[in-house]
């Protein structure tokens, strides 16, 4: 895996409060610290996404039946998507 490196500035109290966060939970260092919390930010909005699309869902309306007609509309979205993403 490739690196990058982000250089941030916070208070001098904020860092203190890191320091002592890295050193009483186990972290090896301070880039560890915010990769850990870089993930669960992106995990935790990721989960947001999909409780509002769930919702959506929700709040469409009545379910219906899936037909074979339905089954094989999507086939063929699914299948044209393939297409035009390979002539890409």
């Amino acid at each position: 895996m490739t690196t990058a490196t982000i250089n941030i500035s916070i208070p001098a109290s904020l860092k203190v409060k890191v320091e002592e966060v890295i050193a009483s939970e186990g972290y090896g260092n301070t880039s560890e610290f915010f990769r850990d919390l870089v993930r669960e930010y992106l995990q935790r909005r990721q989960q947001q996404k999909l409780e509002a699309l769930l919702l959506d869902g929700l709040e469409s309306g009545n379910a219906t039946p899936l037909t074979k007609n339905d089954f094989e509309k999507i086939k063929q979205r699914g299948l044209e998507r393939i297409k035009n993403k390979k002539k890409k």
